[in-house]
């Protein structure tokens, strides 16, 4: 796979450097559109946050279409270092805000923001993604009350998820990608 492009927006057609070796997954732009497809005008004014950011593709295309703020989550220095590099590619730096972190530890902060979506690609196969909903779900704070996360993963890895304040509300395929969107139950 060729180097990620933003899709749409004010970085049309931008083409991302990536994160040497295969720690990173990049995600197409097929299923990279389909998304943003299906937050449509709701990701403008938005705060994003990107956990396991890799190279920035997501939180940059949030970006380029709109979004306020994305706050990007990895715990590696080289991806990092790509992020920054591609943010400042496309002039959105001072839009954004990049922490090398562990993603858990991240969310288990208590001074961490409100975000309208919160996106999960996590490394595969590791259950992480699985681990990752439920520490949200007992963290619903962090989620604004109209608020998605959105959850990137092989559909072999996938699991019914017993939650309590996170519900699932659509679920869709893209070859070996799925995507899974929850949202806060909200109180009756």
């Amino acid at each position: 796979m060729g180097n990620p492009r933003i899709i749409a927006g004010k970085a049309k057609g931008m083409r991302l450097k990536t994160v040497p070796g295969d720690i990173t997954r990049p995600i197409t732009d097929r299923v990279k559109e389909s998304l943003f497809n299906i937050i449509s005008a709701d990701i403008v004014a938005s705060r994003f946050l990107d956990l396991f950011g890799g190279t920035g593709s997501v939180g940059i295309e949030a970006l380029s279409r709109g979004a306020d703020f994305v706050q990007f989550v990895d715990k590696n220095q080289s991806a990092c270092s790509v992020i920054k590099e591609n943010l400042q590619k496309c002039d959105f730096l001072e839009n954004a805000k990049i922490t090398r972190m562990d993603a858990f530890s991240f969310v288990q902060l208590k001074s961490h923001s409100i975000y309208d979506y919160i996106y999960v690609s996590p490394p595969q196969y590791f259950g992480i993604w699985s681990d990752m909903v439920d520490l949200l779900d007992s963290s619903p704070d962090i989620l604004g009350d109209d608020g998605w996360v959105i959850v990137q993963i092989n559909p072999k890895e996938y699991i019914d998820k017993l939650l309590t304040n996170l519900t699932e509300i659509d679920s869709r395929d893209y070859g070996s990608t799925r995507l899974i969107f929850y949202s806060r139950i909200k109180d009756d």
